[in-house]
C-alpha cells in the first residue's frame, strides 16, 4: 500500500507543473488502465480552500502523502510570487510531516518568509530550528540586510561567529550591505568587516568586493572605493556600476563618464542601471551633450525605454533644460509607472510651465494612475510658479480628500503661491492656523514673498523666525539685506551684515557657467580671469548698446551696495549671469540654442537685459537657476515675469 502511494505521488508530482505565474496550472491528467483515476481539476494549486490550500485537498482527498519535493515547489512559488500568507498553509503542514526537523526543510521556510519581508516569523523559524547550518544564518543575515534592518543583521552575524559557524562569501556580502546601510558614524564597523574578509581571503571575490564597494561609496571614500575596484580578480557589470553609481551619487559626473567608457573598452554591456546612473549624474551637473552621447549609446545598443533608466532619461533632459526632448522620452516609455508621472511633472514645475502640468496631472489621473504626495507636490509648485492660484487650491484640498497628509514640503508651496500672488496676509494666517509647526523652509517662502513685494516689515518678521530655526543659513541674511537695502535703508542693512559677520554666516559667492564643447567655463561678478575677458567685454558693450535702442534701463534697485547712481549701473553690467551670456555669444554657433546656469536666483535685471538680448541676436537663451527654469525668446520669457 505505501509502495502504491509513493508511486501515485511520484507520478502527480511529476504531472502538477506548478508555474510561476498564478492560475496557469494545467489539470494532470492519468491512465485510466492503472485504476488510479485520481479525478484532480484544473484550479490553481496555490488557492485556498476552505481550510488550507488546494494542492493538500487534492493530495489528501486520494489518500496520498505529500513529498520533501512538492514542498520545495510549493514553498519556491509563494516565494517567487510573495504568496506569505499561503506560505504559511504549507508551514503548517511542513510542520505536522516527517521533514519537520530537516534544516534543508526549515531553512526553506526560512528563505520563504525572509524573501517575503516577514523577518518576525522567519526569526521564529531560526528560533526553533533544531539544527543550524551556515546556509541558515546567512539566509536570515540577507533577509536582515534586504529589508531594512542592518542592525540586526550586524548582530547576528556576530553571534554567528560566536557559534563556530564560518561565513561564505554571500554570508560576507550581505553583512558588509548592512554595515553600507547602517547609521555607525565614519564607517569603522564596514572597515573592521573589510579586515574580516581580507583574513578570511574573500576580499578579492567579486561578491565580496563588490559589496565592498558600495560600502565605501557611500561612506564617501571614494578613494578606499578604487583601491577595491583595482584589487579586484575578476569585475562582473554589478562591480561597475556600483563604482559608477558611487561617482554618480556624488556628483562626480566625469569620473563616472570615464569609468562608463572604460567599461565598454573592456568588453562589458551596460545595464540599466548603468545607463541610469550616468543619466542620473549627468541630470545633476546639466551635462546635457554627455547625456546624449550616452542616450545614442542606448539606442544603438537595442536597450529599450524601460521606466527604470526612462525616468532618470525625462529627469535628465528636464534639468538639462530640453523640456521638450523630456516630453519625447515619456511619451516613448516602454511601460509609465508613478514615478514616470511624477518626472515628467516634476519637470513641468521646474520650467514654470502650470498649465501643461495641470493637464498632466489630469491625464494621470484618467489613466488610473494613483498620484502620491509627489505627485502633488509637484502639481502645487507648477501652479505656485505659474501664479494659478485657484488651481493650487484645489490640489491641495484634494490631496487631503484623497487622505495624504501634507507634508512640510506641501505647506512651503501654498505659503509661495499665496505669497507669490501679493496675498501676505493670508499666507501669514495660513502659517499661523497650519497644523504642524512652521519650519525654517515655510517662513522662508515667506521671506522671498516679502523680497518680491518689498514689504520690509512682514520680512523681517519672517527672517526673524528663520534666524532661530536655521541659524547657519547664510539665504535668509541675504534676503533680509537685499530687503532693506532695496528699501534704501541701509543702517538696517548695515546691522544684517554685522550679525552675519560675527555669527560666521558667509554668503555663498554668485557664479555662472556654460557648458562648451564639454567644458566648463565659470564665471563670478566682475570677472577678470577668464583668457577672453577682453572679448568678452566688448561683446557685452555691443549687445548692451542694442537691448538699450530697445527700451533697455538698469534696473538699480538689484544693486545692494550704498554707490552712486553712475557706479550702480556699472556694476549691473558686469553680473555673472551676464558674463556668461557675452561669452556664449562669441563661441557658440548663431542660432544656436545657449545654455546659462547660475547657483544663486537670477537678478531681476539681468532677467530684464536677457528678455531683449534674445529678441537682440534671435537665439533662444535658457538659464537654469536654483529655482527654476527660464527661457528667453524673441524678447519673453516662459515665466512671463512672475517668478
Amino acid at each position: 500500500m505505501l509502495s502504491t502511494s509513493v508511486r501515485v505521488t511520484s507520478r502527480l508530482l511529476s504531472q502538477l507543473k506548478v508555474s510561476r505565474g498564478l492560475g496557469s496550472v494545467p489539470a494532470p491528467s492519468y491512465d485510466d488502465s492503472k485504476n488510479e483515476p485520481l479525478g484532480l481539476p484544473s484550479n490553481d494549486l496555490l488557492l485556498r480552500s476552505s481550510d488550507g490550500v488546494r494542492v493538500f485537498d487534492l493530495l489528501e482527498s486520494n489518500g496520498v502523502p505529500a513529498l520533501r519535493r512538492l514542498y520545495n515547489m510549493l514553498l519556491k512559488e509563494c516565494t517567487v510570487s510573495k504568496q506569505v500568507s499561503q506560505g504559511r498553509i504549507v508551514h503548517a503542514h511542513v510542520a505536522k510531516s516527517l521533514f519537520r526537523c530537516e534544516v534543508v526543510m526549515n531553512n526553506t521556510l526560512l528563505n520563504m518568509y525572509a524573501k517575503c519581508g516577514s523577518l518576525e516569523e522567519a526569526r521564529k523559524v531560526f528560533d526553533e530550528m533544531p539544527l543550524r547550518d551556515f546556509v541558515t544564518w546567512t539566509t536570515l543575515i540577507s533577509g536582515y540586510s534586504q529589508h531594512g534592518r542592518p542592525s540586526d543583521a550586524l548582530a547576528l552575524f556576530i553571534q554567528m561567529l560566536r557559534d563556530g559557524f564560518v561565513p561564505n562569501e554571500f554570508t560576507l556580502s550581505s553583512v558588509v550591505k548592512a554595515a553600507a546601510a547602517a547609521a555607525e558614524p565614519r564607517g569603522c564597523c564596514g572597515q573592521q568587516l573589510h579586515g574580516f574578509c581580507l583574513k578570511c581571503g574573500f576580499d578579492l571575490n567579486v561578491h565580496v568586493g563588490s559589496s565592498l564597494l558600495d560600502m565605501y561609496t557611500r561612506y564617501g571614500l571614494m578613494d578606499d572605493a578604487q583601491l577595491v575596484f583595482d584589487e579586484l580578480e575578476s569585475r562582473n557589470d554589478v562591480s561597475w556600476n556600483v563604482l559608477i553609481a558611487g561617482h554618480a551619487r556624488r556628483c562626480g559626473t566625469e569620473k563616472a563618464l570615464e569609468l562608463f567608457q572604460r567599461m565598454l573598452r573592456e568588453g562589458f554591456r551596460p545595464s540599466h542601471f548603468s545607463y541610469s546612473s550616468i543619466f542620473g549624474a549627468c541630470s545633476s551637473t546639466g551635462f546635457l551633450e554627455q547625456g546624449k552621447w550616452v542616450h545614442a549609446h542606448m539606442i544603438k545598443a537595442g536597450e529599450k525605454l524601460v521606466a527604470f533608466a526612462g525616468n532618470t532619461l525625462v529627469d535628465m533632459y528636464a534639468k538639462s533644460g530640453s523640456i521638450q526632448d523630456a516630453r519625447k522620452i515619456f511619451d516613448r516609455l516602454a511601460k509609465r509607472d508613478v514615478v514616470s508621472w511624477n518626472s515628467l511633472l516634476t519637470a513641468y514645475a521646474q520650467h514654470g510651465f502650470g498649465k501643461e502640468a495641470v493637464s498632466l496631472f489630469e491625464e494621470m489621473r484618467k489613466e488610473g494612475i494613483t498620484p502620491n504626495e509627489i505627485s502633488f507636490l509637484s502639481v502645487l509648485t507648477a501652479c505656485s510658479h505659474s501664479g494659478l492660484l485657484d488651481e493650487g487650491w484645489h490640489y491641495f484640498e484634494l490631496m487631503k480628500k484623497d487622505g495624504i497628509v501634507p507634508k512640510a514640503w506641501h505647506y512651503v508651496t501654498i505659503v509661495d503661491l499665496l505669497g507669490r500672488s501679493g496675498d501676505l496676509d493670508r499666507a501669514l494666517r495660513f502659517i499661523r492656523d497650519m497644523p504642524i509647526e512652521p519650519t525654517a523652509a515655510i517662513w522662508k517662502a515667506l521671506l522671498n514673498a516679502c523680497r518680491m513685494h518689498k514689504n520690509v516689515d512682514l520680512g523681517a518678521y519672517a527672517a526673524e523666525r528663520v534666524f532661530e530655526l536655521d541659524p547657519d543659513d547664510p539665504g535668509p541674511h541675504v534676503i533680509l539685506y537685499n530687503i532693506y537695502a532695496s528699501g534704501g535703508r541701509w543702517n538696517d542693512a548695515a546691522r544684517v551684515r554685522k550679525k552675519m559677520k560675527e555669527s560666521g554666516v558667509k554668503k555663498e559667492p554668485a557664479c555662472s557657467w556654460v557648458e562648451i564643447e564639454n567644458a566648463i567655463h565659470m564665471f563670478v561678478a566682475n570677472d577678470e580671469c577668464h583668457p577672453q575677458r577682453e572679448e568678452i567685454c566688448r561683446k557685452w558693450e555691443e549687445i548692451y548698446a542694442k537691448i538699450k535702442e530697445l527700451g533697455y534701463v538698469p534696473d538699480t534697485s538689484h544693486v545692494v551696495v550704498h554707490v552712486d547712481q553712475q557706479e550702480r549701473e556699472v556694476n549691473l553690467q558686469f553680473h555673472s549671469e551676464k558674463i556668461a551670456l557675452a561669452f556664449a555669444l562669441l563661441n557658440t554657433p548663431p542660432g544656436s540654442t545657449i545654455h546659462i546656469k547660475k547657483n544663486i536666483r537670477v537678478c531681476g535685471d539681468c532677467h530684464s537685459a536677457i528678455k531683449l538680448v534674445s529678441k537682440v541676436v534671435e537665439r533662444e537663451i535658457i538659464v537654469r537657476d536654483t529655482n527654476r527654469f527660464h527661457h528667453f525668446r524673441d524678447g519673453s520669457c516662459s515665466c512671463g515675469d512672475y517668478w
